[in-house]
């Protein structure tokens, strides 16, 4: 969770600080070169120069997606600890990988690699330890008080966000609420209607920051508190409530030095697709060679229940509608279908046979999509793809059904965690499958994503509409 000012005044967290992303690679190569130096021979210095060098590209993308560049004011566990560490493993697993892969016949030096992760994973931890142990005693020093001014839903949400905000720096003083009567319930915090009001206490109690809240179309409130203040050594902030026009949060963006607000558009950013696509990779890479003999029994039992290929492929649309060819065990017996017609499965289908139930109702026949993910066309987590066909009777009556696919579609997702999977029978249960999509999106992180890959493993693998 962001701090309004920061979100519209300064740089967005999530790109990070160039000091803070230098040191990183700093302490990275820096601990490489101390493990080399402390080694006795050297087994294959240019070959280890790679597998550093991937390491350090892979951190570069994979840093931001765990948060590690986002404001800390304290030095907790999570964000200091134990992130950065799954942070760098991750990277240096996918490094390995690489190296192994594009190096071949490289095998790293064990004690060599064993001293490098653990003196890098030390210096990243501690620096961030040292930066939130000296942002916080900045906080401590120097906590802004600030009003806000907008209406009484507006005034809560930036209260609950300065609030919930770890240590943050900003203390809500008071809040002129703008809207009418009935909304105005902000808590303990005193709230104002009569605007001279509302600048003398900002002024007795000398207020640091006045944030205005309020949506574009409301310019003429808007200079009018400008003006309210224009004698006095207040800083006054604009934070547009776009939350009536935005499909996602509304955050500020970077356009070549030009400032914008995102009110249709990805959410995720570009630093964040390229570390999501790593992830998606290396846990793809690893589940075929994991399930590798899981694959070739299901393969050997599909052959044997009924005459067909092992493989059903279908046309379905990925990231920014581009079609590819979709991967699933076949379930159904061969049969014909009209063309440009596609029928869902319904309970005691007919055309599925026996192990294709079976296949069906532990969601084992979504196994190949990994090599879909190994293909770049599809994600691990996202929105579930749906045949053409009714992508195009979706998007016309579904609410902001095109925007599912503002990312890879994923083999599993957050709808299909809470239960909309299966048959979509009805609007409404199409509706709520596009809700969960579009909340995923709007919440994105590696965490949510590791979230649902466990609720995955654990509820959603069978399920009562999976028929």
């Amino acid at each position: 969770m962001h701090l309004p000012a920061q979100s519209y005044a300064n740089t967005s967290p999530r790109h990070g600080n160039a000091l803070a992303r230098a040191s990183d690679i700093f302490l990275i190569a820096l601990s490489a070169l101390i493990s080399a130096r402390a080694a006795a021979t050297a087994v294959s210095p240019g070959y280890d120069n790679a597998l550093v060098a991937f390491a350090l590209l892979l951190s570069v993308l994979l840093f931001p997606a765990f948060g590690l560049y986002q404001a800390v004011y304290r030095p907790y566990l999570l964000r200091c600890v134990l992130a950065p560490v799954f942070a760098w493993v991750f990277a240096l697993a996918g490094a390995l990988l690489a190296a192994l892969f594009v190096c071949e016949p490289y095998r790293p030096d064990t004690g060599w690699m064993l001293r490098w992760a653990l003196l890098s994973g030390i210096g990243i931890t501690v620096r961030r330890h040292v930066c939130a142990e000296l942002a916080r005693r900045r906080a401590e020093q120097g906590t802004r008080a600030v009003a806000i001014v907008g209406s009484g839903e507006r005034c809560r949400q930036l209260l609950y966000k300065v609030e919930s905000t770890p240590g943050s720096m900003y203390l809500v003083s008071t809040t002129f609420d703008t809207g009418v009567a009935e909304e105005s319930a902000t808590g303990s915090t005193p709230a104002f209607r009569d605007r001279l009001a509302f600048a003398d206490y900002v002024r007795r109690y000398q207020v640091k920051e006045v944030w205005l809240a309020l949506p574009l179309s409301e310019e003429k409130t808007i200079l009018e508190f400008i003006e309210l203040f224009r004698t006095d050594l207040v800083d006054i902030r604009f934070i547009p409530d776009v939350s009536g026009m935005a499909l996602f949060d509304g955050e500020m963006v970077d356009l070549a030095g030009t400032s914008a607000i995102n009110l249709v558009g990805s959410p995720l950013s570009s630093d964040a697709l390229a570390a999501k696509e790593i992830f998606d990779r290396i846990f793809a890479f690893c589940a075929v060679v994991a399930l590798s003999p899981l694959l070739a029994a299901i393969a050997l039992a599909v052959k044997l229940s009924s005459r067909g290929p092992v493989l059903f492929t279908q046309k379905r649309k990925g990231a920014n509608g581009k079609v590819f060819d979709i991967y699933k065990f076949r379930s159904m017996r061969v049969h014909d279908a009209a063309e440009g017609v596609v029928k869902q499965a319904t309970r005691n289908d007919p055309r599925i046979t026996r192990v294709g139930a079976f296949l069906r109702r532990t969601s084992l026949d979504e196994l190949p999509q990994f090599f879909n993910v190994l293909r770049g066309e599809m994600s691990v987590v996202g929105p579930r793809p749906h045949a053409i066909e009714h992508d195009r009777l979706y998007q016309n009556i579904v609410d902001n059904y095109i925007h599912r696919y503002r990312i890879k579609p994923g083999i599993t997702g957050w709808a299909q965690v809470n239960g909309f999977r299966g048959e979509t029978d009805r609007i409404e249960k199409m509706q709520g499958r596009v809700e969960h999509d579009l909340f995923y999106l709007s919440n994105w992180s590696f965490a949510f994503d590791m979230r649902i890959v466990v609720a995955t493993v654990f509820k959603g693998l069978v399920h009562s509409n999976a028929y």
